[in-house]
C-alpha cells in the first residue's frame, strides 16, 4: 500500500489509521489482536490512540487501550512496521489532565510503558488546554523529542487559532511544530474544518488525520431508524447527531455511489475523506476482521467527478413514520 507523508515530520503512514478508541472497550483483548494482525497484514501501518481511551467506561481508569497495543506490539514483534500515535491531554481523572509541561512529562512515561516501547511516533494534544500557555506545552515537547521519547507532535480538538499561535510558538522559540491536526471532519461534519482549519493546513503542510470518519459508524448505513440505535454502545449518542433529514440524505447518496462502484457505504464515505483536500489519513475505527478488510479496500476506491457530485449535492430525506 503507497504511503503519505504526514506534514513535515518524516512519518509516512497508509492513508487509512486505525482507531484504538475500540479496544477494551467494544472489544476485548483478543478480539482487538486479530483486527491489529488484520490491518496490518492488509497494508495498513498507522495506529491511533490515547491515554485516555477508555476512561467512560465503568471500571476503567484510563490506558487500556494502550495496554492492549503495547501487547500486541510485543507478541507480534511489529514495533518497527507500525507507525504508534497516541495522546495527552484528556481528563483521566481529576489530578491527571492538561496541557501543563510537568504533567506531559510524566503522562509520556505511562504510555511508553502500556505500549511497550521506548518511543511514540506522534505524540498529540488531546484536547486544547486554555489555561496552559502553549508555549509551555511545546517547550515539554521539545524536551520529549530530544531525549527520542517521541519522533513527532501533533494536536487534537484546536481551533484554527489556537493552531496557528501553536505554530507561531514554535517558530519564536526554536521548538517542535505541530505536524499532524486530528479534528473531526467526514462528509456529514464539514463546515468548521474545512472553512477554518483546511486552509491553514494547506498553508502549513500540516497532515490532518480526522477522526469520526465514518461519523459513529452512522455513515456505514447501519443506523437508518431508531430500531437500529441498539446495535452499539454508541447507537443512542449517533441517533441524536445524525439519525435526521440531512443523516438520512447522505445515506442515500452513499447507497448510490456504492451501487454505481460495487463498494459500501463506508468504502465510499472513506474515500471521500482520502480524496479532501489537505487530509492525509482518516481514522476509523474497526470491531472486526472483516470491517478491517471493508475499511481497507476504501484505499484503493478512487471516487470519479460524478461519485463526488453525487454526494456533494445530497439532498435531505424525511424519517419514515413510526409504524403503528
Amino acid at each position: 500500500m503507497q504511503t503519505r507523508a504526514l506534514g513535515r515530520s518524516g512519518l509516512h503512514i497508509s492513508p487509512l489509521m486505525l482507531g484504538g478508541n475500540v479496544f477494551g472497550w467494544t472489544i476485548d483483548e483478543a478480539t482487538s489482536f486479530a483486527v491489529l494482525d488484520a490491518f496490518v497484514a492488509g497494508g495498513g501501518n498507522a495506529i491511533d490512540t490515547a491515554d485516555g481511551y477508555s476512561v467512560w467506561v465503568p471500571g476503567h481508569a484510563g490506558g487500556e487501550s494502550e495496554t492492549i497495543i503495547g501487547k500486541w506490539l510485543r507478541r507480534r514483534g511489529r514495533r518497527d512496521d507500525v507507525v504508534i500515535a497516541t495522546k495527552v491531554g484528556w481528563e483521566v481523572n481529576a489530578d491527571n489532565k492538561g496541557l501543563k509541561k510537568d504533567y506531559i512529562l510524566r503522562a509520556v512515561e505511562g504510555s511508553l510503558r502500556r505500549l511497550q516501547t521506548d518511543c511514540i511516533d506522534l505524540y498529540q494534544s488531546h484536547k486544547d488546554d486554555p489555561t496552559t500557555p502553549v508555549a509551555e506545552t511545546l517547550e515539554a515537547y521539545a524536551q520529549l523529542v530530544q531525549a527520542g521519547k517521541v519522533r513527532a507532535i501533533g494536536a487534537s480538538n484546536f481551533t484554527a487559532e489556537r493552531l496557528s499561535e501553536s505554530l507561531a510558538a514554535s517558530r519564536q522559540h526554536g521548538f517542535p511544530r505541530y505536524e499532524a491536526l486530528q479534528n473531526l471532519y467526514n462528509l456529514y461534519d464539514r463546515t468548521n474544518f474545512e472553512q477554518h482549519l483546511a486552509p491553514l493546513l494547506l498553508q502549513e503542510s500540516i497532515g490532518a488525520i480526522p477522526y469520526y470518519g465514518l461519523a459513529a459508524g452512522f455513515l456505514t448505513g447501519k443506523y437508518r431508524d431508531a430500531t437500529d440505535l441498539q446495535k452499539s454502545p454508541r447507537g443512542n449518542g449517533v441517533g441524536q447527531k445524525y439519525l435526521n433529514e440531512k443523516g438520512l440524505g447522505l445515506l442515500t447518496a452513499l447507497d448510490a455511489v456504492a451501487d454505481r462502484r460495487q463498494a459500501t457505504p463506508a468504502q465510499v464515505a472513506l474515500a471521500w475523506l482520502m480524496q479532501a483536500p489537505g487530509v492525509t489519513a482518516p481514522i476509523a475505527s474497526a470491531t472486526s476482521v472483516g470491517q478491517v478488510t471493508e475499511l481497507l479496500e476504501a484505499t484503493e476506491l478512487r471516487l470519479t467527478a460524478e461519485d463526488l457530485a453525487t454526494l456533494e449535492e445530497a439532498q435531505p430525506v424525511k424519517a419514515a413514520a413510526p409504524k403503528a
